[in-house]
């Protein structure tokens, strides 16, 4: 064995390989009260995954499983105003950890943007800065008991959702795409991407897929149709479902009432039900 006794020498500090991290034991801690991790991914922008981690997260809840909504796409964070919340987060003074913003009985959500006095500041940040933002984001939040933690997680496979994959134990992926062949080519980068970091695959969401025109009914296809289903079945990874495309979907996120709010109906609800009820037999 070594000598430690001169560790500290030279007024260097920090932790002995033997003193446990405090933020990781704070982490640890948090995640131990969390059943299940859920990392709301996709291999592009514009495929719809920040509103699906949405309206998923509401669709918990309404069932009333106690849920989170952690949002990680920390240079275009768009859940606060999707699930209509403002303001900056606080601190509980008993606890001195970040409060999560409350959207209703059994939904909380943490934001980026809910750290920004200034909602059109342009976050420039480097690797390691975003690491310890979502190390925060997780310790440093009084997330409490949750059924489920849904998190956002930007398009890619750059560092935040690496950081997410090996921050969260036992977190599972889910992943969001669109039909059409180039954001399926992407998909696959993301699948490669989890079998690499070693991150369990809940399965593949096809969003914007095939709608009947509300003019004369007649089946309308932006993209194309089974795409996502044949990707998954190539990948070996299991097809959740396929959501409708719908502008009521655009127009209530931007709205800050997500669609899968009680009282809402339609094809696009009715679809998410059946991917709700997929994910949940999932686990």
């Amino acid at each position: 064995m070594h000598d430690h006794s001169d560790k500290n020498e030279g007024g260097g500090g920090g932790n002995s390989p033997q003193t446990p991290d405090p933020q990781d034991q704070n982490i640890e801690n948090a995640l131990s009260k969390i059943k299940h991790k859920l990392i709301v991914m996709s291999g592009k922008g514009g495929v719809g995954k920040s509103s699906f981690a949405t309206n998923l997260a509401v669709a918990l809840a309404a069932k009333g499983f106690s849920t989170g909504l952690m949002d990680v796409d920390l240079h275009g964070p768009s859940i606060a105003g999707m699930v209509g919340i403002n303001g900056l987060l606080e601190v509980s003074q008993e606890t001195q950890q970040v409060v999560p913003k409350k959207v209703s009985e059994h939904l909380k959500v943490v934001s980026m943007q809910s750290l920004m006095k200034d909602p059109d500041q342009a976050v420039i940040w480097r690797g390691p800065a975003k690491t310890g933002i979502i190390r925060q984001f997780i310790g440093d939040v009084f997330w409490d008991a949750l059924d489920f933690l849904i998190v956002d997680s930007p398009p890619g496979t750059g560092d935040e959702p690496l950081s997410v994959a090996q921050t969260i134990t036992g977190a599972k992926a889910l992943i969001v795409t669109t039909p059409q062949d180039v954001a399926l080519a992407d998909v696959r980068k993301s699948i490669n991407f989890c079998r690499a970091v070693n991150l369990e695959l809940v399965g593949l969401v096809e969003n914007m897929g095939p709608f009947a025109c509300p003019c004369c009914g007649k089946t309308v296809e932006l993209f194309k149709s089974q795409g996502g289903r044949l990707t998954a079945e190539a990948m070996g990874v299991t097809f959740l479902g396929t959501l409708p495309f719908d502008p009521e979907v655009v127009k209530s996120c931007d709205q800050g009432a997500p669609i899968a709010a009680a009282g809402q109906s339609g094809p696009f609800v009715a679809a998410l039900e059946t991917v709700v009820q997929a994910v949940i037999g999932r686990l």
